[in-house]
């Protein structure tokens, strides 16, 4: 009796998808740390990789910095900046020029106003709010019975709901993103063609944790739901 008094079944749910999600982060730092290690023929930095594409696309009044960390790297749309990691910035690695393309493709997608990042950058604030807050607000409503259990679930579930759909919005930005850098890595022979398929293999690496992000999210949205039409 106790074991089942604290044991939930729902979990099982979400179990294969942390799974997924352990041995994606896995295979992307595998990637990502193998192919630090080969130099580039081409002697082309992170940096350098990311203002050809920046310029092979047209695109002007990009910054490109670096910052601490491993795999920090990011597009920054407030200030237009490309933020690369040290392992990226300044080293003529095949992985860097992989790394620095992908994020320079982002930079791409927010001049060209790509639809799917234009949605995504409406999403990010009530993201962050309805992770912060849908947690907490669904515990409060099992402490409680009746209409009032009812109306903070609900919210919490709703809020939780916008947080899902921001990690599903994601997935074609960062497919994209990745297509833009690979499709300009080999028109403008940043690497030779062994080097294209290991640029490849790293941010093929990294796109699968997304996939495994939005798994997770869907499943935990899905187990909330359940465990809530349970309480009630």
């Amino acid at each position: 009796m106790p074991f089942r008094y604290y044991f939930d079944p729902t979990y099982i749910l979400i179990l294969p998808a942390l799974i997924i999600s352990i041995i994606a982060q896995i295979k992307c730092r595998s990637a990502f740390n193998k192919y630090s290690q080969i130099l580039n023929s081409r002697g082309l930095t992170g940096a350098q990789a990311a203002e050809r594409l920046l310029s092979i696309s047209g695109v002007t009044g990009v910054s490109i910095v670096p910052t601490n960390g491993v795999l920090t790297d990011h597009f920054n749309p407030s200030d237009n900046t490309i933020h690369l990691s040290e392992a990226v910035y300044n080293k003529s690695t095949i992985a860097a020029v992989g790394v620095a393309c992908h994020e320079a493709g982002h930079a791409v997608q927010h001049a060209e106003g790509y639809v799917p990042n234009k949605i995504r950058g409406v999403l990010v604030p009530a993201s962050r709010f309805g992770s912060m807050l849908a947690l907490p607000l669904i515990i409060i409503g099992f402490m409680f019975t009746g209409a009032t259990a009812k109306l903070f679930i609900d919210i919490g579930i709703a809020l939780y709901s916008i947080a899902v759909l921001f990690t599903v919005v994601t997935l074609p930005v960062e497919f994209n993103a990745s297509k833009r850098a690979l499709k300009i890595i080999k028109q403008g022979y940043f690497l030779d063609e062994q080097e294209y398929a290991g640029a490849k293999s790293v941010l093929s690496a990294a796109a699968m944790t997304y996939v495994a992000a939005t798994l997770t999210s869907i499943l935990q949205l899905l187990r909330l739901i359940l465990l809530s039409n349970r309480r009630r």
